[in-house]
């Protein structure tokens, strides 16, 4: 990509293996994973949130949304490559049935192509990143 590279950060309920919120920004700064969790929190409250160790996700700002809400912190452990199969397995559907086929040259068109994947993937369900 010509912008460089981007982060994918998603929620995904695995019951339903819906994705109420995500966001693609250019930094991996904590504040665009936030958001997306404020994003996905006004559409339900879960009792355990899952999250693999990225210091995002240990931050202060993005854990202490959940404890303000009281919700249940759950991290993959290290080496644990199965404790978050359904978001993995999302991101190998996504990269080769869309990212791949189309090699995108510019952060909005990847948003774009993500978001139209998305909205398929979830039956048409998936909110806007920017919304």
């Amino acid at each position: 990509m010509s912008d460089g590279f981007v982060c994918l950060m998603a929620v995904m309920d695995w019951f339903s293996r819906y994705v109420p919120s995500w966001s693609l920004p250019l930094t991996m700064e904590v504040d665009f994973c936030v958001e997306a969790l404020k994003r996905a929190l006004r559409r339900g409250r879960p009792e355990i949130f899952n999250s693999d160790q990225g210091s995002r996700f240990t931050s202060e700002k993005f854990s202490g949304e959940l404890e303000t809400r009281g919700i249940a912190m759950r991290r993959d452990g290290r080496g644990r490559c199965f404790d978050n199969i359904f978001m993995e397995r999302q991101w190998r559907s996504l990269k080769y049935e869309e990212i791949y086929m189309k090699e995108y040259w510019l952060a909005p068109e990847a948003r774009g192509g993500i978001w139209n994947w998305l909205r398929y993937y979830t039956g048409e369900a998936a909110s806007e990143p920017w919304r």
